[in-house]
């Protein structure tokens, strides 16, 4: 039986490929910061699914990779995004909680981890965002943090060379989660206004990819995997005119 190791398992994302890598036979070693929810998943997925909880920004993650043991998939999923502020007038703590999970809390976890997936010769799939490549008005930060995921990714294959372990940077649009929820501090209109009629994707459906991904020849890299739905497209340039 393989293992996935996947961050972020109590909701969105995250909780799709969760159940999706179980429905497909693996193991799944899912974390969280919210026990409830992860107790939750344990009662729904029973033995196939070990809960852990676990706050990226705050994690002793060597013990973490001791605890799980060597896996076979490493699904780093957990991230967010502050709220929508041009950074002139941003509040500095949202900031960092973002630049604490996006970013470090990732690269501390993949490292620990790698020695385990290398044994496997397993995979590495981070969640990146097409905003790594799009910028937009208020979202710098984000941005940035995803712009480093994807860089990292693409620079841990190079680490990897040889080592049979496969790393993909996985790049959505817009998929309806919980994401916009707590980016707005649980406005849940303002959720709904963003996907409404234009039919965004679903966790599902980067769930899927994700596993497609997994279930590739032992051979065969996928360094990045762009996706949108098809009533996305890039924004427009912002020019600003004088009265």
């Amino acid at each position: 039986m393989k293992t996935a190791f996947i961050t972020g398992a109590t909701s969105g994302i995250g909780e799709a490929a969760t159940r999706r890598f179980v429905k497909e036979g693996w193991k799944v070693i899912g974390t969280g910061r919210r026990e409830d929810r992860l107790d939750a998943l344990a009662a729904d997925l029973g033995d196939a699914f070990h809960p852990m909880a676990l706050d990226m920004r705050h994690g002793n993650f060597d013990e973490v990779a001791r605890q799980a043991g060597p896996v076979d998939l490493l699904l780093n999923n957990a991230g967010l995004a502050p709220p929508m502020s041009d950074l002139q007038n941003a509040d500095q703590a949202p900031l960092d909680t973002v630049i604490d999970t996006n970013v470090s809390g990732l690269v501390s976890l993949t490292r620990a981890m790698l020695p385990g997936l290398i044994d496997r010769k397993g995979a590495v799939v981070n969640l990146s965002s097409v905003a790594a490549t799009y910028p937009y008005r208020g979202g710098a930060v984000y941005a940035g943090s995803k712009a480093f995921v994807r860089q990292f990714s693409l620079g841990l294959r190079c680490d990897l060379q040889g080592t049979g372990v496969r790393v993909t940077s996985i790049e959505p649009g817009m998929v309806e989660t919980e994401f916009t929820i707590v980016r707005n501090g649980g406005d849940q209109a303002a959720s709904d206004a963003l996907y409404a009629n234009m039919d965004p994707m679903t966790a599902d459906d980067i769930a899927d990819t994700i596993f497609w991904v997994a279930s590739l020849p032992a051979h065969l890299n996928i360094n990045t995997l762009e996706l949108m739905p098809v009533n996305q497209a890039w924004a427009g340039f912002a020019v600003h005119r004088y009265a």
